[in-house]
Parts: C-alpha cells; sequence; structure tokens
C-alpha cells in the first residue's frame, strides 16, 4: 500500500494579515518533510471562490513549488478542473509541471461539483461531464511528438504544436476524482486511476475496488488514446498521536472540513451564499457546541489515533486492495505543529509495515489483469452514500440559503 498526503488549504475566519503567505508557507514545508519521511505522493486541488473551504486555485503553482524542495515524492493534480481550462493550458501546465519534478507529476483531472465554481467559467451542472469527456480526448493528443488539433462542441482548437512535451511517456499517469461513489466503476471503465473523495468504510471500499475492476477489466472503453492506471486511492480524515484522544483533541479541523461539505452539500448543486454572508468557522461552532455527541462521533472515524488504532484500521482497507491511502491531515485549524508530529509518528510507527506488503498487492492486481482471478460482481446499491462512516452523524440545522443564478 502506497500513501499519499491531501491539500485543500483550508482557511477558516476570521482572516488576519499574512494568513494566506503562512497558510501555503506550512504546506509546503509539510510535503517536504512528507518526502524525508518516505510518503509516496503529495495531492493538491484545484477549487475556486469556496472561501474557508479552499484556497487552492492554482495546483500548478503549489506543486511547482513544492517539486522544488522534494527529491522523490509524487506530485499529484487531485484534481485539474478539466472543464474550467482550456486544454491546450491543460497540456502545457501538466508538462512543464512534469520537466521540472523530473517526471514525478500525476495527472488527476476532474469536473468540479459546485456550481459556484462552474458558473462564472460558462459552464453548468448539466453539461460538465460532457464538457470533461471532450476535454480528455482534445488533451491527450497534445502530449504526443508534433501538432495535434480538435474540433468539437465546446473547444475548437487549430492545428499546433503545444510545447513543452512532458518528461514521462507517453504522459504522465491518469487519474480521475470520484465526488460521487458511481464514478469510481466510470474510472474502471475509462482505463483511469480513480481518486475517491468518498471516505467511505473499509466494506464499501472492498465493493467498490471490486467493481472498478471488474470495469476495468470487462467493460474497458477509453476516451482517447492514452496509457491505461489501475490504480484506486481513497482519502481519508487523519491524526496521528501518541494516543487515541490526543489524536482527537488534535484533529478538530477534520470535523470541520466534514461540517463543511455537509453544509454546502444540502444546497441545490452545492452552490455557495454570496461571498462574506456566511462564517462557516462560527456555524461549525454553533454546531459543535449543540451536538457535542455527533461531534465525538465524527472523530471516532477515520484514520484519527494512536499508531495501533490506525494499524487495525488499516489492515481492513488493506485487505480490499486498496492501492493507495492519502491522508487529509491539514483541515480547518489543524496546527502545523500536530501535522507535522503526525506525519512523523505515522511514519515511524505504522507505514513501513504497509509498505513493506506492497508486492503481494501488485501480485494480486496482475493477476485480476491477466484475468486468472475472477473478481465476483458485488451489487453496490448499499455503498452509495456520498458520506460515509462516522460522517452520518453531521447533520447541519441551518443549510445555506442560495438564491437562483440569474
Amino acid at each position: 500500500m502506497k500513501f499519499g498526503i491531501f491539500y485543500e488549504l483550508q482557511l477558516p475566519r476570521p482572516w488576519k494579515e499574512g494568513d494566506e503567505h503562512k497558510l501555503y508557507q506550512n504546506a509546503l514545508s509539510q510535503v517536504e518533510l512528507a518526502d524525508k519521511l518516505g510518503y509516496d505522493y503529495a495531492w493538491e486541488v484545484e477549487h475556486h471562490f469556496l472561501e474557508e473551504y479552499s484556497h487552492s486555485p492554482s495546483p500548478e503553482s503549489f506543486l511547482a513549488a513544492a517539486s522544488q524542495r522534494t527529491k522523490q515524492i509524487r506530485l499529484g493534480h487531485g484534481i485539474y478542473q478539466v472543464t474550467t481550462n482550456h486544454p491546450a493550458r491543460v497540456a502545457e501546465r501538466v508538462a512543464c509541471l512534469d520537466l521540472l519534478s523530473s517526471g514525478r507529476c500525476e495527472f488527476g483531472m476532474g469536473e468540479s461539483a459546485s456550481a459556484t465554481e462552474l458558473e462564472p467559467f460558462g459552464v453548468s451542472m448539466e453539461n460538465k461531464r460532457e464538457i470533461f469527456e471532450e476535454a480528455v480526448q482534445a488533451i491527450i493528443p497534445m502530449f504526443k511528438d508534433g501538432g495535434s488539433e480538435h474540433h468539437g462542441k465546446y473547444f475548437n482548437m487549430p492545428l499546433r504544436n503545444v510545447l513543452p512535451k512532458p518528461y514521462q511517456k507517453p504522459h504522465p499517469p491518469l487519474w480521475v476524482a470520484c465526488s460521487q461513489l458511481d464514478t469510481l466503476a466510470k474510472c474502471g471503465e475509462w482505463g483511469m486511476g480513480a481518486l475517491g473523495f468518498q471516505f467511505v468504510s473499509a466494506d464499501a471500499a472492498h465493493a467498490w475496488v471490486h467493481a472498478y475492476y471488474n470495469a476495468f477489466v470487462k467493460r474497458q472503453k477509453k476516451l482517447a488514446d492514452y496509457q491505461t492506471n489501475p490504480n484506486i486511492a481513497l482519502v481519508s480524515f487523519f491524526m496521528c498521536a501518541k494516543t487515541d484522544e490526543e489524536a482527537r483533541e488534535r484533529a478538530d479541523g477534520e470535523t470541520f472540513f466534514q461540517f463543511s461539505l455537509k453544509y454546502y452539500g444540502a444546497s441545490s448543486g452545492r452552490q455557495r451564499p454570496a461571498p462574506g454572508t456566511v462564517n462557516m468557522w462560527d456555524e461549525y461552532n454553533k454546531w459543535k457546541k449543540a451536538n457535542p455527541e455527533a461531534h465525538a462521533a465524527a472523530l471516532r472515524g477515520g484514520l484519527i489515533g494512536s499508531p495501533d488504532t490506525i494499524r487495525k484500521k488499516l489492515r481492513k482497507f488493506q485487505s480490499s486492495n486498496i492501492d493507495q491511502v492519502v491522508l487529509l491531515n491539514q483541515a480547518g485549524k489543524n496546527t502545523h505543529e500536530h501535522i507535522c508530529e503526525s506525519l512523523e509518528l505515522f511514519a515511524k510507527e505504522v507505514m513501513p509495515e504497509f509498505h513493506e506488503a506492497h508486492p503481494n498487492l501488485l501480485k494480486w492486481k496482475e493477476q485480476v489483469l491477466n484475468r486468472e482471478i475472477e473478481l465476483e460482481e458485488i451489487d453496490t446499491s448499499a455503498f452509495k452514500e456520498r458520506y460515509g462512516g462516522n460522517m452520518k452523524n453531521i447533520q447541519p440545522v441551518n443549510p445555506p440559503k442560495v438564491q437562483a443564478a440569474e
């Protein structure tokens, strides 16, 4: 099993002068530390206009900076919004990052799951999947030697040689964000890696791994001529400390993250209110004060706890043949010091056991892809809850009121 770290670059209110600068510098120092500790991946999102939840509109900039402070860790777009960026600009920036990092770029793609982000770029929730698929068809040929052109419904690109070309040939590994669980199986059909952001239970992970690989092996239908990437990575809330109690005390930001997802998920198209009209940190603290048991239950989920507790939880994921667990540590007001201590303790006491078992996973995967192992077709209807595990306990009482877009 591989391990990644994940960044939304959250910044709850109140905001002070210099807070965003400190946020970015601390995150880069954390990635640099993770590289030295032997973590495998660092993933950075692209989000726009999402106050407090994410201050990360330019993952290519953050990852490029990280490339100059690290040696081994893979640097992943988790994800690049190909619906709101021109295909040529995507191809150029991905290739630049791959060159700057000497071939450590991972190209994760997504549609965006928020009307607040899509509408300013002329994209709707209704047509974003169609735009995504056409963007993939336009981008992939741009990585090849020579020129390419694309004439479609949403993009019209005359014959040009898009430069530079990626360091990795034919291109960096391809991934797709799965903000809806059904997309995990769709990723298998497309032959791309699945980046799961559902915070699922181990039982659900088992079912969706089967769905992914059965689609990959039996029903694959690529969107373009690209190299497939049979991999599943699942994001999990994370805080490692000497005791379970200490880990939960340090992980309050994880429940802020969960609360924010549920709060905005209640609005149509996950539309956000007008700028400055909602203080999410205040709303979260009101909920936490009124719901202490639900707050405590949420902190018992994910990979939050002592090394022994986390080790036991990881073994359940390992039995499901997950390729990578992506650890979400930077959330809410979790401190830089606690995040670094968490990364260090996990790397020392937990990670080596699962790294050593990775060859067994690769052997299993090889047998599955060669049809030497036939996976059961598991009914996934019982595992479609977007917010799995203890996240179900978080129920905001006053979801945002948003006026319809004109």
